[in-house]
């Protein structure tokens, strides 16, 4: 590596404000006060753009856990906020919002120094939807209902039977490294507006937006127990929480292997289960597209945040005969997505989120090409002291290989040919993912019958990843349980009680 590319890839000096946050002294928001680990054990936070690390979070112990559940139980028993007004529970998510929203710049680039993504990105995108998020759950708050329904086996007018939505009670929430502010809001938005209590705990790699929310949701004046916040290891404090018979409900978003075992804890005390997990999502392009913009909308649905989201378009299925204009237009558009800085206002595409991660998508660039893929374009890491992985097309494989079943979560896209749609169809269902699925032709009518027959959450046409808080997200098959966003999004933090009074 030349020093021209070498300097590109220093990471830019932090804010003060960035610093302050980073120098907090570990400890975890329980019941409205700041509570220092007792034990004293803590986690490294280190910044994949360096590789350095740049400070420390608290590793909650057991009776932590146990804390901060104690406290998100009495909350909800007592009613000081399952029992507020839902108006005023509408009015305090709102001034939740109206703070995160002051401080984008402060979050965007902790988000960026934590994880790894352009601030410039989070700046636009994450922090905005996460206010969007709050908003939106925010006036669900007042229009959640039940309903009267008449017994069907029963004369009319002798019994008045109606159906209540009741809070579940007190949620764990359990959320990932990709996305992590917005996943964390996308979660304690519909609990809070439901009028559950919770519990947050983020992932251990990138815990510093969700410790800086927890003073914004003081600042704001949820009362305490409502809002609490432990940091430390999934397999430990997470698990604790997942298994806690005063838990109610566990929302997670995560792996699909992860999301197995929670599932299988939470069972036993049947706990109301939320599981997001992961994706291996088709990209069907058929050949009256606009051959351009399907080029950029692939490499998009690839490269955006490193290839680490869920919904990363990861497999591509191109008509035989627009296979290599396409490739050429996405292969030309990868140079787009060169990795930098976090902080650097002129990247695109940052590091991954940590060592384990770059050496898990290079040992899958790697396996690909031991089984016979070939490499149009990347399949190399930058060697600087970031976890860089350039952006990387693979082609001539096939549904064999590993490359092409497993999720890989990173910026590496396997390209494949395809002559007719009943063959794409069962290529891209070829899975046991089903989160989301692109579609990219003018004609409106296989549009339609691709939508209805790809097995998958969401299918999206002439566009891929757009998610909106008014409608449903999630996934067939090993993808999850349950749906988040929207009504359904709200309705996972309920029950139905139904009431019948004899007349």
């Amino acid at each position: 590596m030349n020093d021209m590319t070498q300097a590109k890839l220093i990471q830019p000096e932090y804010s003060d404000a960035a610093r302050q946050a980073i120098a907090r002294k570990p400890s975890h928001f329980i019941n409205g006060e700041w509570v220092i680990s007792e034990s004293g054990k803590t986690l490294e936070v280190i910044d994949p753009s360096s590789g350095k690390v740049i400070g420390h979070i608290a590793d909650a112990t057991k009776s932590e856990v146990d804390h901060a559940v104690a406290a998100a139980r009495a909350a909800f028993d007592d009613g000081r906020w399952s029992g507020l007004s839902p108006v005023s529970r509408e009015r305090l998510l709102h001034k939740l919002a109206d703070l995160i929203e002051a401080h984008t710049a402060e979050l965007a680039e902790l988000e960026a120094i934590d994880n790894g993504k352009p601030a410039t990105v989070a700046a636009k995108m994450d922090v905005p939807s996460a206010v969007g998020a709050i908003r939106y759950m925010a006036g669900w708050a007042t229009k959640l209902g039940g309903e009267m329904i008449d017994p069907s086996s029963a004369p009319s007018g002798t019994f008045h039977a109606y159906v209540r939505r009741e809070p579940v009670g007190v949620a764990a929430q359990i959320v990932p490294w990709n996305f992590p502010l917005l996943m964390a809001v996308q979660k304690i938005a519909p609990a809070l507006a439901a009028g559950c209590t919770l519990i947050l705990k983020p992932a251990e790699q990138t815990s510093l937006t969700a410790l800086r929310l927890a003073d914004l949701a003081a600042a704001a004046g949820f009362p305490a127990g409502v809002f609490n916040v432990i940091t430390g290891l999934g397999e430990t404090c997470g698990d604790q929480l997942v298994r806690h018979p005063d838990v109610d409900k566990v929302a997670f978003t995560g792996s699909t292997e992860v999301g197995k075992i929670i599932n299988r804890a939470a069972t036993d005390t049947l706990k109301r289960v939320t599981l997001e997990l992961g994706g291996k999502s088709p990209v069907v392009v058929l050949p009256d597209a606009d051959m351009e913009k399907a080029a950029s909308g692939a490499a998009n649905a690839i490269f955006f945040n490193a290839g680490q989201v869920c919904i990363a378009g990861s497999r591509l299925f191109a008509h035989r005969s627009v296979f290599d204009t396409l490739l050429e237009g996405v292969s030309n558009a990868a140079q787009y997505w060169t990795p930098g800085p976090s902080l650097a206002p002129q990247t695109h595409m940052g590091p991954l989120v940590s060592a384990e991660q770059r050496d898990r998508v290079m040992g899958y660039i790697e396996t690909g090409k031991r089984e016979g893929a070939a490499i149009l374009t990347g399949g190399d890491a930058p060697g600087a002291d970031g976890y860089y992985v350039n952006p990387t097309i693979m082609v001539d494989v096939n549904p064999g290989m590993r490359v092409v079943r497993e999720e890989i979560f990173g910026p590496v896209l396997c390209a494949q040919r395809y002559d007719d749609l009943d063959e794409v169809v069962k290529a891209a269902n070829n899975t046991l993912y089903g989160l989301g699925a692109s579609v990219w032709t003018r004609d409106i009518g296989n549009m339609h019958r691709l939508a209805a027959k790809i097995k998958a959450g969401t299918v999206w046409g002439n566009c891929h990843g757009v998610v909106d808080k008014a409608l449903p997200f999630g996934g067939y098959k090993q993808s999850g349980l349950g749906r988040e966003q929207g009504r359904a999004g709200i309705e996972a933090y309920t029950e139905q009680k139904t009431v019948y009074i004899a007349l």
